[in-house]
């Protein structure tokens, strides 16, 4: 079963702070990254799904064109958070895959390390979840449906990539590629990460991903 303990906490995107009485000007980047985490913010409010530019600048008290300053549509801003998305999932699982590459002298996992690092894998996804709300609209798609189609492809991709990195945990420890068996648990697994997340957006935020987790990866994981 994952060892929460042994990982890295997930990262999360912070809410904007409450803009000071005295407004100092933003050093160079600070302002994107404002805009970043008002549009993370937004998004873990009740009926959310769809954001308007206005509204987005009204809440950072600024006007819609110093928001085109420093993104050319609404669709970069939500690729920017994208981009936070991949870049913190990925980096923690290179964690996980480089804690477990010396337990075999190959490097590759036996079948036992394979089935902690695909539980460990699945615990930090949930973990990033539950700490980054408004990011989970935006990894189940919800907050993608009036966008550019483009964003909810690359979605799709992060988890095609998390489905692989499965696949590869769940080989077996003498096979170069991965088993029928190790495709079919890593599909599933995939799946009930995804179901999760999707319960945890659309019961606004109230079931959390990881509640029973470990017994259900017992289940999955055997």
């Amino acid at each position: 079963m994952p060892d929460a303990d042994a990982l890295e906490s997930s990262p999360a995107l912070e809410p904007a702070a409450v803009t000071p009485v005295v407004r100092k000007r933003p050093k160079p980047g600070e302002r994107r990254v404002q805009i970043l985490q008002a549009l993370a913010a937004m998004l873990e409010q009740p009926g959310a799904e769809r954001i308007t530019t206005a509204a987005l600048a009204a809440r950072l008290e600024v006007s819609e064109a110093a928001l085109y300053r420093h993104f050319a549509s609404k669709a970069q801003m939500f690729e920017g958070l994208i981009e936070f998305i991949e870049q913190s999932v990925f980096s923690l699982i290179n964690q996980i895959l480089a804690r477990n590459a010396t337990a075999t002298e190959e490097g590759a996992p036996d079948a036992a390390t394979g089935l902690r690092q695909a539980g460990q894998l699945a615990a930090m996804l949930l973990q990033f979840a539950e700490k980054n709300p408004g990011m989970t609209r935006v990894m189940v798609g919800d907050a993608l449906v009036f966008e550019n189609e483009r964003l909810q492809q690359r979605m799709n991709l992060f988890f095609d990539k998390i489905e692989a990195t499965l696949r590869q945990c769940l080989r077996p420890a003498s096979g170069a590629t991965p088993s029928v068996d190790a495709q079919v648990q890593a599909s599933v697994l995939t799946a009930f990460l995804v179901g999760r997340l999707q319960r945890f957006a659309r019961s606004g935020f109230k079931r959390l991903p990881s509640e029973h987790l470990d017994a259900s990866l017992v289940r999955l994981l055997g």
